[in-house]
């Protein structure tokens, strides 16, 4: 279930897309960046301005029914015009295989309808063409769209790679779910 995440959480928080975008130890899925991108994917610090220069975003923990542990986060915010961006969606690695991102996803989609949107809009770096793959197969589109990847700003990490970039994905939320 969802909930917002609490500010004594936000380390927590920052812990859980760590490991999920950048892998932990020995533990890396097809989920992570390693090989393209390394350190941190954020910080608590960076988090807390992010969050106070967007009061109107949305960040969500998924957690256990009983209110028990975080499994999951997303980042909701409203762009205007019914179109939300998703980012920051990250489930805890040893549970990557259990479909659990899916149901988060699928639930963040529900809650940003729920207060109105009708698109979701996300970017990925475009080598990870597995997650694209994935998020493809969950309805969203590539619009043809790119943004460029920070290389001046080390804040996100440290990029190993030259050619990269994000790829706009978009979902009609009003259209049917992908198959799988």
């Amino acid at each position: 279930m969802f909930a917002l995440v609490r500010d004594d959480e936000l380390s927590a928080v920052v812990a859980l897309i760590n490991r999920a975008y950048r892998g932990a130890g020995l533990a890396t899925h097809w989920t992570t960046e390693v090989g393209y991108i390394t350190g941190d994917r954020t910080t608590e610090a960076l988090l807390r301005a992010e969050l106070g220069a967007k009061p109107y975003a949305w960040l969500l923990k998924w957690q256990d029914a009983q209110g028990g542990l975080m499994r999951g986060c997303v980042w909701l915010e409203p762009l205007g015009d019914a179109v939300w961006y998703l980012g920051s969606l990250a489930v805890d690695p040893a549970q990557q295989n259990d479909g659990l991102g899916r149901t988060l996803l699928s639930a963040a989609e529900d809650w940003a309808r729920e207060r109105g949107a009708r698109r979701i809009r996300m970017t990925v770096v475009n080598v990870r063409s597995a997650l694209v793959a994935w998020y493809v197969r969950r309805g969203y589109r590539e619009t043809g769209e790119t943004e460029p990847f920070p290389y001046d700003d080390d804040r996100f990490g440290v990029p190993l790679r030259d050619d990269l970039h994000f790829v706009v994905l978009e979902k009609d939320l009003n259209a049917l779910d992908g198959a799988d």
